[in-house]
């Protein structure tokens, strides 16, 4: 059997790296982030009546973990907001927005703070980037008017300071 030579791991690594880490333009920061956090939850979705009086799942907010190297740091809820145990969090409002990678994918963002409380690392944050989502969409008709369901994604949230 002959050793894999290096060149050839890059050659097939590297396309792989650069797809994950390509950012579509529409949501595009300017620069490092100054942390980034992996979310894993649930995006709830309550059954509600269209302008046209039919019933379909309406987003109603994220329930999520806030992790970094693998240790829960924080929160992710309704707001949207993001709050740490480091005692920053910070809310933010969707500037911009593209598709996630399939349709089961909820749409990559980009967010401007909109208000802040508490100090850490993410309390002087100026945008927000949704990243390389997983799962947690959810579109249709649904049975019951005030149902509710939660659908598992995942997530990375990049915080970009000004």
């Amino acid at each position: 059997m002959r050793p894999i030579s290096s060149v050839l791991v890059l050659a097939l690594v590297t396309p792989l790296v650069a797809a994950r880490a390509e950012v579509p333009a529409a949501i595009a920061v300017p620069g490092a982030p100054a942390v980034v956090l992996h979310a894993e939850g649930a995006q709830v979705y309550e059954c509600k009546a269209g302008s046209d009086g039919k019933l379909a799942w309406a987003f109603r907010e994220p329930i999520a973990t806030l992790l970094l190297d693998g240790k829960t740091v924080g929160r992710h809820y309704a707001g949207p907001t993001w709050e740490l145990a480091d005692g920053g969090a910070v809310t933010g409002k969707v500037a911009a927005s593209a598709p996630g990678a399939s349709a089961g994918d909820i749409p990559v963002l980009k967010l401007d703070v909109a208000t802040r409380r508490g100090t850490g690392q993410i309390a002087d944050a100026a945008t927000i980037q949704r990243l390389d989502t997983h799962g947690g969409a959810l579109t249709g008709a649904c049975d019951k008017a005030g149902a509710f369901t939660a659908v598992a994604y995942s997530a990375d949230y990049a915080f970009h300071k000004k």
